[in-house]
């Protein structure tokens, strides 16, 4: 399968941030602020009239604010929207986004490609305590427990997620990297549970722009206060990634995880990526 590539290698940036130099460290410490229990009287997908109304209102302030902003503040450009409608029908019951974790917002760009859909995403589960708990969930984050006994209701309500045709978006590098170039290695969970659902993967890169080439609101008042100008972003989205059938369970996870960091460090237009795809 033709895989996109882009004319040139990436614009880098170089903010001055210190990155782990472990690739599946985090780099972002989760203030905690309270203490709730991932067991089995917890809502991983809350079905409450109450959450069901404010993540309906959260997502009209995300469509009709955020969206705009995110091109205002961060030049935000998305390339291949193309792709989605060419494979509507493939994509029909539903499909598994893939992207590099670069951003705070980076989720919200995704929905933004994805053109007005509600998706759901495994969730660090040091967020449900955090500030950011209610965003995060009403976004569609569902948090991912440490026990065993627990993991059963995360897969009961991606069981649903899926029955109900959802789309669902994953962070393979299980953290975020603030504007990091290379892509990082990809955890194989995500991979297990695209095949145990046998959903196509649509490959989706982050990728900057140098600040000097365009205009953000942003990058204005940076300058005006004297601070760096921030990369703009772009998002690329490629060909879907689809399981090979002809493999068992385990060799065809391992071939999609492969193929998909292939795909996205294509279409992060990077020629020489410095991580493999296996993570764990």
């Amino acid at each position: 399968m033709a895989l996109e590539t882009t004319t040139s290698e990436p614009y880098v940036p170089e903010l001055g941030y210190v990155y782990p130099s472990n690739p599946n460290d985090y780099m972002v410490e989760v203030k905690i602020v309270r203490d709730v229990k991932l067991d089995e009287t917890y809502p991983f997908l809350d079905r409450s009239i109450g959450f069901r109304f404010k993540r309906c209102l959260l997502h009209l302030g995300i469509f009709t604010l955020l969206f705009p902003l995110s091109s205002l503040r961060y030049g935000l450009k998305i390339e291949g929207k193309g792709i989605l409608r060419k494979h509507r029908e493939l994509l029909k019951n539903g499909a598994v986004t893939v992207s590099n974790h670069i951003h705070r917002w980076d989720f919200p760009f995704v929905l933004k490609a994805v053109r007005y859909r509600t998706m759901y995403f495994p969730l660090r589960r040091e967020n449900v305590n955090s500030p950011d708990a209610a965003f995060t969930r009403l976004t569609g984050g569902i948090p991912v427990p440490e026990d065993l006994h627990s993991i059963k209701y995360f897969n009961h309500a991606f069981d649903e997620v899926h029955a109900r045709k959802k789309w669902i978006h994953v962070f393979p590098e299980g953290s975020r990297f603030t504007y990091f170039q290379p892509i990082r290695p990809f955890k194989k969970g995500v991979f297990t549970m695209v095949h145990r659902y046998n959903l196509p993967v649509i490959p989706m890169a982050f990728s900057y722009r140098d600040p000097d080439s365009g205009f953000t609101f942003a990058n204005l008042i940076r300058s005006l206060r004297g601070k760096q100008k921030l990369p703009m972003i772009t998002l690329r989205i490629g060909e879907p990634v689809l399981i090979d059938a002809t493999l068992n369970r385990k060799e065809a996870v391992q071939k999609l995880r492969k193929d998909t960091h292939e795909a996205i460090v294509r279409l992060a237009g990077i020629s020489d990526n410095k991580y493999p795809a296996e993570g764990d």
